[in-house]
């Protein structure tokens, strides 16, 4: 994959891989043409991205930086600034355990540990396979249901280990 002006071009023989890249270069072609090239409209683009892709990766970053004419650090300097962006790609499935102080007397470690237990995964992290994210909010807000899990973005209160594990066993 090359840049060359304000898009992508791509070289030698089209395997599915480049159709892949091609593809997802196209994409993040798409969203930087919403946009006048100029600095105010980097975080926006960054949203449309995460938007997009699930995650900002090394290879939106470059093409952002070429669109803007900006480097790559100051991009991930704005970026990393805002918690919302994340630069892993995500799992299909995010899982996320309220930690607030109604869902921790109530046993959100538990539900957490049980998490941990069935994916493999810590707090922060994506299985290998991409199937789930797992992560550790410090309140939803909702605490008349302690403990809260969020999947996708369903929410289920009053979650026990056994209601976790039969949830997660459920997701395709």
């Amino acid at each position: 994959m090359v840049f060359k002006g304000n898009s992508y071009h791509f070289k030698g023989a089209n395997t599915k891989m480049q159709r892949t890249e091609k593809k997802i270069a196209y994409e993040l072609q798409e969203i930087l043409n919403n946009y006048e090239i100029e600095r105010d409209n980097l975080i926006p683009v960054l949203h449309g991205v995460q938007e997009k892709f699930g995650y900002i990766s090394e290879e939106s970053v470059a093409g952002i930086s070429r669109h803007f004419n900006i480097s790559e650090s100051e991009i991930y300097g704005v970026a990393t600034f805002y918690t919302q962006f994340r630069f892993t790609r995500p799992g299909d499935h995010t899982i996320r355990v309220c930690r607030g102080t109604a869902c921790h007397v109530r046993g959100s470690q538990r539900i957490m540990n049980e998490v941990c237990k069935l994916t493999g995964i810590k707090p922060g992290e994506t299985t290998s396979d991409y199937r789930f994210s797992l992560e550790q909010v410090a309140c939803f807000g909702s605490c008349a249901l302690a403990p809260i899990a969020v999947v996708n973005e369903a929410v289920y209160g009053r979650m026990t280990p056994p209601k976790i594990k039969q949830l997660l066993e459920e997701i395709e």
